[in-house]
């Protein structure tokens, strides 16, 4: 029987469509020309890429707020209820805060569990044993802000060795600016949680923290006698009565002859109530007399 010829492309167009159907083989060439003596990590380019695709992924939750916003808190309650679910799980804290010891992270409302603090995450494997890193399903890491190759870590642990990497830290300094690579971890990030504390002046909700103290570095590691949650208004205000004290530190180097004074006017913004007298709605002015 002849096939007209429109039939027969028909059947051609058919047969081409059955084959692209089917899945096309997926072929791994290694960079090296040399076959590779037992089946590993495949590259492409400069990226090295692991063949078991089966191996169950990882994952990065953040948990950022203010001092005193119960983030250590909720590290710690994320972790043990992985562990009760027969996970392996592990803390991590840096050396840089001896607050409560080393050998603990510890909540301000006193919840405690052993940890492992370090310079840097990157020594983490090599301090534990590498058997023991790969052994672990969860690493909670806690005062993040400190370690400066945090978002390295994580995206390696989470992507590359199927890790669920817990954070907690700082989002912002006492300046409201971004504190360490806290924030860079969100792009990663599975969740996000942003916990708020109680201001310590009004008892509304805050979300930034004061440095009671005039120091001026970033990292300045205290409790309660350093630091205070705050909301936006008595944030503002009471910049700027820390501002105020900062004036007066400096005109005690001032050197002014017997003659000069050195005056400063701190006084209450009429549209202040009553209950903040203490606390905020502060202005000033300064200047030399004599």
């Amino acid at each position: 029987m002849r096939i007209h010829p429109v039939s027969r492309m028909s059947s051609l167009l058919l047969h081409h469509a059955v084959s692209l159907s089917k899945p096309l083989p997926l072929r791994l060439f290694p960079v090296s020309s040399t076959k590779p003596k037992s089946p590993g990590k495949f590259r492409f380019a400069s990226r090295a890429y692991p063949t078991n695709l089966s191996a169950s992924s990882g994952e990065i939750h953040v948990i950022v707020g203010p001092m005193f916003a119960g983030k250590t808190t909720a590290l710690i309650h994320r972790v043990q209820l992985e562990t009760e679910q027969g996970r392996r799980a592990t803390m991590i804290k840096s050396d840089k805060d001896t607050r409560y010891g080393l050998d603990s992270i510890v909540s301000h409302d006193g919840t405690k569990m052993p940890c492992w603090a370090l310079p840097n995450l990157a020594a983490f494997p090599a301090k534990v044993g590498q058997q023991t890193y790969d052994e672990l399903d969860v690493i909670g890491i806690d005062e993040a802000q400190f370690f400066g190759d945090l978002y390295d870590f994580c995206r390696n642990a989470a992507d590359q060795d199927g890790k669920t990497i817990i954070v907690a830290g700082l989002d912002g300094d006492y300046l409201r600016r971004r504190f360490g690579s806290v924030l860079d971890l969100i792009p990663l990030a599975d969740s996000v949680t942003k916990l708020s504390a109680r201001c310590g002046l009004c008892g509304q909700r805050a979300c930034f923290t004061l440095r009671k103290t005039k120091d001026s570095e970033t990292e300045l590691i205290g409790g309660a006698d350093v630091y205070m949650p705050v909301c936006r208004q008595h944030y503002v205000n009471g910049q700027i009565v820390v501002e105020a004290a900062r004036i007066v530190s400096v005109a005690q180097t001032i050197d002014l002859s017997p003659h000069q004074h050195f005056i400063l006017f701190v006084g209450l913004s009429p549209e202040r109530s009553k209950k903040e007298t203490n606390s905020a709605g502060f202005s000033f002015m300064w200047f030399w007399s004599g």
